[in-house]
């Protein structure tokens, strides 16, 4: 009896040490990278017990405007300075001196820290000069190093265009389950973090790191290491097309005139890019869900309203039915129009004065004609269905540089073409018709430019980490559909000058700016009301300047607002006006003795 309870007892301290055995094996050599349902790097864990350890870059890749300026974060050289120094003599004399301060600051912020820590002045780190970093860095003392650390700019720059990151293990499970990234990479989530998220992905962190007994103190002497990725290429750098100074001014403008629902954007007429774009509400980087304020409404269709009439206009100058005399004193149904009796008008008198009948008249000819024409020639204007740049980069087919763009619609039931006032209505922007700001600026682009119509860019290149190309985005024609004809683009551009020079136009409000304008408003009902019962409207002017040697395409919305409210005009003229100024004091720098 008492042979087989001792067996019994070694069977159990046997199965005990094959499970110890069983289990060491898993956390050694099995699962050292992906532990437990956390997927916790075991590796790493073992080490960073160990270690101490300052993050100079996460490396993943960054955004710049077109001249290089950083959008989201930048390198700022600084001092770093680890703990085991309390304990040293080392020379805080001569460091300070370079950096012209006491050694009573610096010795302060030391005793204070139990890891590396970046020398500050107030809340922000000390900036260091090329001339301090090298100094500092010949002095070659262990545990006092001039680095270049990455931060995040206090201002977020076109927040809902650039998007955000965050860390998802979902995301990088499904997105990249044939990589082995570790459990805490940050991915993109929105806007262009999401769009060029496969080329940001960071290939390690650089981080300046030395080892540590159990009380903190150096295990292996006082030689602190730089550790970073070997690929000399990579992080990348995404270059757009945005101009920092613009977009900071297009954001102040919008705030400063209170717009609270809409946004604006501003492109070069030239390469048919993106130099601004702003959306509201603001974006919370904190909590970017927050009042919607993750959402780009610039990329989103929208009840255009009026400013659609342009695509009617092109269509009726090209088919010849333009040169005709309008009743502009009966709303689109035939009744009598109280609140806007124009009488007879010719075609550019209507276009002026965006007279419903006119175009509703002229969309019911077309289509009567034509079934399909007026998103043919929504299409010849760039306006319709996306505007964004797509096209193929490397093995990724047909990318998207504005993924969340959505198409536009012009008919929702097709069978709305065989019905005169559904016609009517769709011909003057209303019925069912979304377009995007981006694709109306696109639409003014294509117009200002003479009639050739581009997909719209808001990033020019991706280069790599030593400053090479590693891929351009070149122009792309917006579709194969044939251009407009010439003698059609200047007959519009006459129309949308005459818009701000009418003495009735809808826009004679921007006669007086610096830029001689050319554009077309727009008042779209939304059907909605406000907590008052009043109805909400879409407004907008799309426009470019200077009129006669177009340089800008400007479009401001501000959507469910009231008429009182729309704050669309005060916008579109006040950025005119920065942008002159802002022009004149380029050119001035220009010509400036170097």
């Amino acid at each position: 009896m008492r042979t087989k309870r001792t067996m019994v007892i070694l069977l159990m301290i046997q199965l005990c040490l094959v499970g110890l055995i069983g289990r060491l094996a898993q956390l050694q050599l099995v699962s050292t990278e992906s532990f437990s349902t956390k997927h916790i790097n075991l590796i790493e864990a073992s080490v960073a017990q160990r270690t101490q350890a300052m993050v100079v870059s996460d490396g993943r890749g960054t955004f710049v405007d077109r001249a290089g300026n950083p959008l989201v974060d930048e390198e700022i050289p600084v001092l770093v300075l680890f703990p085991f120094l309390k304990t040293m003599n080392w020379p805080i004399e001569t460091v300070a001196n370079i950096l012209h301060v006491s050694t009573n600051a610096i010795r302060m912020q030391l005793l204070k820290a139990n890891e590396p820590i970046v020398f500050s002045s107030g809340e922000k780190p000390f900036p260091l000069t090329e001339a301090q970093m090298n100094k500092i860095n010949t002095l070659r003392f262990p545990g006092v190093l001039a680095v270049k650390k990455q931060y995040p700019l206090d201002h977020v720059y076109a927040a809902q265009l650039i998007g955000f990151t965050r860390k998802d293990e979902q995301i990088i499970r499904t997105r990249y389950s044939d990589r082995s990234l570790p459990a805490q990479t940050k991915v993109g989530i929105q806007g262009l973090q999401k769009a060029f998220d496969e080329f940001l992905l960071p290939e390690g962190k650089t981080r300046l790191l030395y080892h540590v007994d159990a009380e903190g103190g150096p295990l292996f002497g006082l030689d602190v290491k730089y550790s970073a990725p070997g690929n000399p290429f990579y992080p990348i750098t995404v270059q757009t097309t945005l101009d920092r100074e613009l977009q900071e001014m297009t954001e102040k403008v919008l705030d400063e005139k209170g717009l609270e629902k809409g946004g604006a954007v501003l492109l070069d007429v030239a390469t048919n890019s993106v130099l601004a774009m702003a959306s509201r509400p603001a974006m919370d980087p904190n909590d970017p869900y927050k009042n919607n304020g993750a959402v780009n409404e610039m990329l989103l269709p929208q009840i255009p309203g009026s400013v659609f009439k342009t695509v009617i206009a092109a269509a009726a100058i090209e088919t010849g039915i333009a040169d005709q005399t309008f009743d502009c004193s009966r709303k689109i149904d035939g009744s009598p129009d109280t609140e806007h009796s124009y009488g007879k008008l010719s075609f550019a008198e209507s276009f002026a004065v965006s007279c419903n009948n006119a175009f509703a008249t002229l969309g019911k000819q077309l289509v009567n004609e034509n079934k399909n024409i007026i998103e043919q020639y929504a299409e010849k204007l760039g306006l319709y269905p996306l505007a964004g740049w797509q096209g193929d980069v490397y093995h990724l087919t047909n990318f998207r540089q504005l993924p969340e763009e959505k198409s536009g619609t012009i008919w929702h039931d097709k069978s709305d073409k065989y019905v005169p006032l559904a016609v009517g209505q769709t011909s003057i922007g209303q019925k069912n018709v979304r377009v995007s700001p981006l694709a109306v600026a696109n639409m003014m682009a294509t117009i200002a430019r003479g009639g050739e119509a581009k997909q719209v860019r808001v990033v020019n290149k991706m280069l790599y980490k030593n400053g090479t190309t590693l891929f351009t985005f070149s122009d792309e024609p917006f579709s194969p559909s044939d251009p407009l004809h010439e003698a059609t683009v200047r007959k519009l551009q006459e129309l949308l000058r005459g818009v701000v020079t009418n003495a009735h136009g809808t826009g004679r409000r921007f006669q007086t700016l610096p830029y001689a304008v050319a554009g077309k408003s727009g008042t779209a009902q939304t059907g909605k009301t406000n907590a008052s019962g009043e109805p909400l409207i879409n407004k907008w002017f799309a426009g470019y300047f200077p009129a006669d040697s177009p340089k800008y395409v400007l479009v401001v919305v501000a959507l469910d607002s009231t008429s009182e409210r729309a704050v669309t005009n005060d916008v579109f003229a006040e950025l005119v006006k920065r942008l002159y100024e802002w022009d004149a004091a380029q050119q001035a720098k220009d010509i400036s003795p170097k």
